[in-house]
């Protein structure tokens, strides 16, 4: 999607991934290349609970475009970024943080 401008702008609202019945729903937002991959600012997941691993493993199924980029970055929950085999509950604030080159 392009502004008039010809900037890229990304869709407020992904579909929703088809969640599990026992399962409540974890955002979990996406920023620069990996966004733009994607095509959304976040993905909302059915998510039951498990480990950061679990949780790259459950994107990666729900986007498989991100995943090459998704295996170079890392998981923040709440304002740290998290180790692989930390839980995550399903009302934690998530994010992929990219790799980041600078010169």
């Amino acid at each position: 999607h392009l502004t008039p401008g010809g900037r890229s702008v990304l869709p407020e609202d992904p579909p929703m991934i088809p969640d599990h019945p026992s399962a409540a729903v974890i955002r979990v937002s996406l920023f620069a290349g990996m966004a733009e991959v994607a095509g959304h600012r976040y993905l909302d997941l059915p998510w039951t609970g498990g480990t950061v691993a679990q949780l790259k493993v459950a994107v990666q199924a729900a986007c498989p475009a991100i995943g090459p980029l998704l295996a170079r970055s890392a998981i923040a929950v709440g304002d740290r970024y998290a180790e692989a085999a930390e839980l995550v509950a399903a009302d934690d604030e998530v994010a992929v943080i990219p790799p980041v080159s600078g010169g």
